[in-house]
């Protein structure tokens, strides 16, 4: 029987630990992080993987970048906070 996951707590354990690590910084990038369910954008088969610090296949075929690497692409990539 597959295990239930709580993603609200692991995306806030995830977003503690970038936090700690100094990787995430910037209140807004923070709470988009915090707001944007990852788990949604990945198969179900990887659902459980959503908040490893790891990029992951999506549906559509591409991928969903590694979350510690958000802030820098916010600020270096071009993209508006």
């Amino acid at each position: 029987m597959a295990r239930s996951v709580d993603f609200t707590s692991e995306r806030e354990r995830m977003v503690q630990r970038l936090i700690s690590e100094g990787l995430l910084r910037s209140p807004e990038v923070i709470a988009a992080i915090r707001k944007v369910p990852r788990e949604l954008f990945v198969s179900n088969e990887l659902r459980a993987y959503a908040y490893s610090d790891t990029p992951l296949p999506t549906d559509r075929g591409q991928t969903i970048s590694a979350p510690h690497g958000t802030q820098s692409r916010a600020l270096h990539g071009g993209h508006n906070e």
